[in-house]
């Protein structure tokens, strides 16, 4: 005879994600201690992920963190172009001393 599928509120399925997010312990672990089963839990949680509700950043600092990826990536090219120019005067110093 099939099992009777259990039923979980939203507050139950909300803390059990914030559980997830907040303490960084493993799907498995977390579904164990609250007695449910670890699928279960990782479709709570990748459906909260999608829906941006296990402490998703607002508007404002969505802009910002964009802002800052930005920023990091035009910081990395030069980076990049700073070392192949140090790189081309040591080269330079080396032929020079000779």
């Amino acid at each position: 005879m099939a099992e009777k599928r259990r039923k979980f509120d939203a507050e139950f399925r909300e803390g059990a994600v914030r559980i997830v997010a907040e303490t960084g312990r493993p799907l498995a672990q977390v579904a164990k201690e609250l007695g449910i089963n670890d699928t279960t839990l990782a479709s709570w949680v990748s459906r909260a992920r999608r829906a941006g509700g296990d402490g998703a950043l607002s508007l404002p600092e969505r802009e910002e963190l964009a802002r800052l990826r930005q920023e990091n990536v035009l910081l990395k090219k030069e980076t990049k172009e700073l070392a192949m120019e140090r790189d081309v005067l040591k080269r330079c110093m080396v032929l020079w001393v000779k």
